[in-house]
């Protein structure tokens, strides 16, 4: 059958070491076409490219463009002005983005796409290990590392499972079999106006379900659920309180979560995973959802959930050292914090827990900021680091600070300072930390750093 790539034999793809364009060049190459590639750094992602036969190029040169180039992909990073997308149109190369391409790859498989403004990571990796625990062998592409198996691979099952961005809008390029949302909230508002212009996306995500395909939604959301209501594809919803699939008899303990499934008024059976917190009950859920539409066996689907192995950066303990605990965590949403912090006292009911978070770009801080002051109560202290600065702009900077966060977190009971340097919180921590406390760095900058300098400081 002839595709929109059947033509296509050298691919070039612009920022190919990211998260997505990484994956997306893997899929390409177990395609037969030939891929290359630029980036500004070397990385162990372009290394691991490297080694499976794809060249990089280390700077962005327009001579890396050779005339023989079918189609360039460009990361959401990489602009129009970009130097090697300026040489492929003077070559009359078409350029389409990273989402554009991950779209038509998936007209050309079966597609499950995860949606949401929380719990979409460790909701897609769940999906793919049950699946490739139970004979579906897919292809991935995922934001957070699966670990043991990366965050993206290349299956033998014409499935495609995708965690689906909803910034600028980039998951209406995907139209998948599958549709999963895990929750609507506000996020983006750099991009998006309000929450309403959120809940429009997510109503027109839906809407690119294939024909005959499903909606699979966390019922629990009342945003979640009006919009699996207001679409046209056949729905499941899951949830804890409400859903066609459901947690019951929930036990909580620092092994993990174990609960019954049901689905209507059936109890399906057991289900315990090795992760943590009533957040990772509803992740669970999703994966159950999608296990039955495909028609796998309860047995197998509890089998596979209960070897889960997590995601890289998502409560990942980084170390122990004598009594003193260190974990990084990707959170950068108060939804995502109060969660992360509750899993913690859940798996560490007696530990102090000392909170390292970075807040990412200064408009979400400053359009959360009071969610934020208020989602660390169940920290001991926080340390706020300076902002990391990404996307923002220059006024968007003298607008919100780390301090004005530290007040709010004051103003609501849990102690909190401000320290603007990576070193100096460590030696801050090295100098202060007692047996029994655990350090959670927390955020989608590079705060994972303080945790690797503090190790090594406690080490010495």
């Amino acid at each position: 059958m002839k595709t929109w790539f059947t033509n296509i034999k050298k691919v070039y793809i612009i920022g190919i070491g990211g998260t997505g364009t990484s994956g997306l060049a893997k899929i390409f190459k177990a395609l037969g076409k030939q891929v290359e590639g630029s980036d500004i750094r070397k990385t162990a992602q372009t290394e691991k490219l490297e080694n499976s036969d794809i060249r990089v190029f280390y700077q962005h040169d327009p001579s890396n463009i050779a005339d023989d180039v079918d189609l360039v992909i460009r990361s959401q990073a990489i602009n129009s002005e970009n130097p090697e997308c300026q040489r492929a149109k003077e070559l009359s190369i078409p350029i389409i983005s990273y989402p554009r391409a991950l779209g038509l790859l998936m007209l050309e498989k079966r597609g499950i796409a995860i949606a949401g403004t929380h719990g979409k990571t460790t909701t897609s990796a769940m999906i793919v290990f049950m699946l490739k625990k139970c004979g579906y062998d897919p292809d991935f592409v995922i934001g957070g590392e699966i670990l043991g198996y990366g965050n993206s691979g290349v299956g033998s099952s014409g499935l495609l499972v995708v965690e689906a961005c909803e910034y600028k809008r980039s998951f209406l390029n995907l139209a998948p079999e599958i549709g999963i949302i895990t929750s609507i909230e506000e996020d983006h508002l750099d991009y998006y106006r309000d929450i309403q212009d959120i809940k429009n996306a997510f109503e027109d995500f839906a809407e690119r379900i294939q024909p005959g395909g499903r909606m699979i939604g966390m019922y629990d959301d009342v945003a979640v659920r009006n919009v699996m209501k207001n679409c046209g594809a056949i729905g499941l919803g899951y949830g804890i309180e409400s859903g066609d699939v459901r947690a019951k008899n929930i036990k909580l303990s620092e092994d993990g979560n174990r609960f019954d499934c049901y689905y209507g008024n059936k109890k399906l059976g057991e289900i315990f995973t090795p992760v943590f917190g009533k957040h990772n009950i509803s992740n669970s859920l999703a994966a159950i959802s999608v296990g039955i539409v495909l028609g796998i066996s309860f047995p197998s689907i509890a089998e596979a959930l209960s070897e889960f192995p997590g995601v890289c950066r998502r409560s990942q303990i980084v170390a122990k050292i004598g009594d003193i605990l260190i974990v990084d965590d990707y959170g950068h949403h108060p939804t995502e914090i109060v969660s992360t912090l509750k899993g913690l006292r859940q798996r560490f009911p007696l530990r102090k827990i000392i909170a390292v978070f970075q807040p990412h770009q200064y408009s979400r801080t400053r359009f959360l900021l009071e969610d934020f002051a208020v989602s660390f109560k169940l920290a001991d202290q926080v340390i706020v680091p300076d902002i990391y600065f990404v996307r923002d702009s220059e006024n968007e900077r003298k607008l919100v600070n780390s301090e004005m966060l530290v007040s709010g977190i004051l103003k609501n009971g849990t102690d909190a300072r401000y320290i603007r340097g990576f070193d100096d919180i460590v030696n801050y921590l090295a100098s202060t930390l007692k047996p029994g406390d655990l350090v959670i760095t927390i955020g989608a900058g590079p705060v994972y750093e303080i945790g690797i300098k503090l190790k090594e400081a406690i080490t010495v």
